[in-house]
Order: C-alpha cells, then sequence, then structure tokens
C-alpha cells in the first residue's frame, strides 16, 4: 500500500497496549488483596482483541497534518519575495573593480634632431615633431599613454620604431613627447605606461 496517502485504521493497539501494562499490576493486587479475586479475575481475564480491517482511510482523515510536514517535489518552489531588505539576485551586478590602466612603468629618453628625417623600424622616416616612440616589443601601431609622475604630464605616442637600445631604458619617444612630458633638460626620467584602446 502507498504509506504517503493512506494508512490503516488501528483500532485495537490502546486497548492491547493497555492489557500489556496491566499485567504486572494484577499481580501486584492479587498478592496485596487476597479478598478482591472478583477484581483480579476480571483484570486478568484475556482481551479480545478488536479486528483489524483491511479499510483504507485516507491519510488526511487519519491525520490532518500528516502531508503538511514533508516537502512537496512535484511543485516548483515559491519565488522568494523581493522587499526593501531583500535583493533580487536575477537583476543584481556585483561591483566590479575597475583594473588600473597602468601597464608598467619604466625609464623614458628621448631622441631628436640627430635621427630626424631616418628610417624607422616599421619603415617610416623619423620625425621629431610627431607624437611617435621606440619600443622593444610592442606592436608597431600601438598607442601608449606616457605620463611623467613628478609634472602629472601625459602624452599618447604611436609606436612606429624599436628600441630603446640603452640599457634599464623602457621607452624613447619623440623630441615633441618629451618636450611636453618635461624630460628635455633632464634627457630622460621615470614613467607610467599605459596601453590606450
Amino acid at each position: 500500500m502507498d504509506g504517503k496517502h493512506n494508512t490503516l485504521r488501528r483500532a485495537a493497539l490502546p486497548g492491547l497496549a493497555l492489557a500489556v501494562l496491566a499485567l504486572p499490576l494484577v499481580g501486584a493486587i492479587a498478592q496485596d488483596a487476597p479478598g478482591q479475586q472478583a477484581l483480579v479475575a476480571k483484570l486478568a481475564s484475556p482481551v479480545e482483541p478488536a479486528k483489524l480491517t483491511d479499510e483504507i482511510v485516507p491519510v488526511a482523515a487519519a491525520e490532518p497534518d500528516f502531508e503538511v510536514s514533508f516537502a512537496r517535489f512535484d511543485i516548483d518552489p515559491p519565488e522568494p519575495a523581493v522587499g526593501p531588505r531583500a535583493v533580487d539576485l536575477g537583476t543584481f551586478d556585483p561591483p566590479v573593480e575597475a583594473e588600473p590602466d597602468l601597464w608598467r612603468s619604466g625609464v623614458a629618453s628621448y631622441y631628436g634632431r640627430r635621427f630626424h628625417g631616418r628610417r624607422t623600424a616599421n619603415g617610416e622616416r623619423f620625425d621629431m615633431n610627431a607624437m611617435t616612440a621606440a619600443h622593444k616589443t610592442l606592436p608597431f601601431g600601438t598607442k601608449v599613454r606616457v605620463t611623467n609622475p613628478r609634472t602629472g604630464k601625459s602624452v599618447v605616442v604611436r609606436i612606429n620604431d624599436r628600441g630603446p637600445y640603452a640599457h634599464g631604458r623602457e621607452i624613447d619617444v619623440s623630441r615633441a613627447a618629451a618636450t611636453q612630458l618635461g624630460l628635455i633638460q633632464r634627457g630622460h626620467g621615470t614613467v607610467e605606461l599605459a596601453l590606450v584602446d
């Protein structure tokens, strides 16, 4: 039988349990009060158990709260309430920390008049008045924002040459870029590089 939806009526169980519990008590009464034989005989007489029937009783009729105590798996759970203290995760975008656009920092130097008009590594003529630069690995055409942290000034240069070849230098900018960055007087300086889309 399906135990979830149906159960047998157990009418005889309370009487049977009472009879089993009463047997020691009957023996005690028989020893302590011999004059009460009629009562003892009546209590000690076997209890006729009630007949069990095959009648099927719906669970709801037998135990009204039976199904309430079980989780239902045949229905979808209710939607969570969205109120002032609840967060609807379906429309919530978690905060994403902005990644800094700083690519790296290093020492920048510049090249100018002595190289003006010469061929660069990508085949162009070097123009000391253009916003260009030389880098060892960045692809030609890459735009880089170069910032001088001492002055806060920055320029955007386009990579069109290879270099610098001096030890410890990260980028060689044109004379025009170095002028705007404030590197002309010293000839070099520490800069921050950021790739520009």
